[in-house]
C-alpha cells in the first residue's frame, strides 16, 4: 500500500503538474472557502468570495457584523446560502467572540485542539474541519472526499465501505506527515476525479493510474 499510494502521487503530479491549491489570499479566506465548498463547485465559491471581496465584508469582523440574510445573500452563488450563511455565523462567533477575530492566533493551536474547536462548531465535519487544517493551518491532516473514496476503490486498494478516518489513516501511516504532500496529492486527486475519474462516464483510457491496485473498477 505505501509503494502504490507513492506511486499514485507520482503519476498524478507528472501528468496533471502542481495544482497551486488552496486558491486563497488569506488563512481566513480559506476557512470560509472550506464551508461554502461544501456540495458545490468552486466556480461558485470563488463568485460568492467576490461579492464578500466586493462588498468589503471578508474579515471576521466584516461577516460578524452582517445580519444573516444580508450574508445569505452576498454567498448565495455557492448554494444553499441560508444554510451556509447559519455555518458561517456559527464560526463567526467563535472566531470573534472567543479569539477576538485573531485568526492567526486561532490557527496556531496544537493540531488536534484546533480539530476538536472545529469539530464543535456545528456544520463543521471532518472534511471541511481538516481543508482548514490542512490548507489555513498548514497542519499535515490529510483532507478525504468523495474522489479520494471514488479513486481509491476503483482501484481495489479501499473496500468500498470504507470510512473517513479509516481512509485518512492509510495517508497518515503510510506517508510522510508533510502538509505540501498533502496540500498538493489533495488537490492532484480532485482533479482526477474532476477530469478523469467521474463518478458516471469515467475517461478510463486516459487515466494515469491504469494498473495500480490490479483493479480497475467502475459502478456507473
Amino acid at each position: 500500500m505505501w509503494s502504490e499510494l507513492e506511486e499514485i502521487y507520482r503519476r498524478l503530479l507528472a501528468h496533471f503538474g502542481p495544482q497551486h491549491w488552496w486558491p486563497a489570499e488569506s488563512p481566513f479566506e480559506v476557512m470560509v472557502g472550506a464551508i461554502l465548498t461544501q456540495n458545490t463547485n468552486w466556480r461558485n465559491v470563488e463568485r460568492a468570495i467576490a461579492n464578500l471581496k466586493g462588498a468589503g465584508v471578508l474579515s471576521p469582523a466584516g461577516l460578524y457584523g452582517l445580519g444573516r440574510q444580508e450574508l445569505a445573500a452576498l454567498i448565495r452563488p455557492a448554494g444553499y446560502y441560508n444554510l451556509k450563511a447559519e455555518r458561517l455565523g456559527n464560526l463567526l462567533r467563535l472566531l470573534v467572540e472567543g479569539w477576538a477575530g485573531e485568526t492567526a492566533a486561532f490557527l496556531a493551536q496544537p493540531p488536534e485542539e484546533l480539530r476538536r474547536c472545529l469539530l464543535e462548531v456545528k456544520g463543521i465535519g471532518p472534511e471541511t474541519a481538516d481543508s482548514i487544517l490542512l490548507y489555513a493551518a498548514g497542519y499535515p491532516f490529510f483532507v478525504v472526499d468523495a474522489y479520494t473514496h471514488r479513486l481509491l476503490y476503483r482501484h481495489g486498494l479501499i473496500p468500498e465501505e470504507s470510512g473517513y478516518q479509516e481512509i485518512q489513516e492509510l495517508f497518515h501511516t503510510r506517508l510522510r506527515p508533510d502538509p505540501v504532500l498533502f496540500n498538493e496529492y489533495h488537490a492532484l486527486i480532485v482533479r482526477t476525479g474532476k477530469e478523469i475519474c467521474r463518478r458516471s462516464r469515467p475517461c478510463c483510457a486516459d487515466c494515469p493510474l491504469r494498473g495500480i491496485g490490479g483493479v480497475d473498477r467502475w459502478n456507473p
